[in-house]
């Protein structure tokens, strides 16, 4: 199941539904840490909680920059995760996350 998708992976906006690559941004709301996003379409904004119960060996999607990866939670640590994939080339990779870019899949 670890692979990388493309250039990102698009989610859908709550309220419009239209998909676009949106990128995060860590804040807190209501004293928890959250990743706030914004639609380009219809300004809307939202946010979803840092995932906060990731364990080793939990399925993952971690959004970067430049790319949306897939893998396995290797190691856990209080601001950052160690991620394990597979290329499309059979090759492996290791990656140390921030933990705000985590998604549990």
């Amino acid at each position: 199941m670890s692979q990388v998708m493309g250039e990102r992976t698009a989610d859908p906006c709550p309220r419009c539904s239209v998909e676009a690559v949106r990128r995060g941004s860590p804040t807190s709301a209501g004293g928890r840490e959250v990743v706030g996003y914004t639609c380009d379409r219809c300004a809307h904004t939202w946010s979803r909680p840092v995932e906060t119960d990731v364990d080793v060996y939990d399925i993952v999607r971690v959004d970067l920059p430049d790319v949306t990866l897939y893998g396995t939670v290797w190691q856990v640590r209080t601001d950052r995760i160690q991620v394990r994939g597979t290329s499309g080339a059979g090759g492996a990779w290791l990656r140390w996350v921030e933990r705000w870019r985590v998604i549990i899949y």
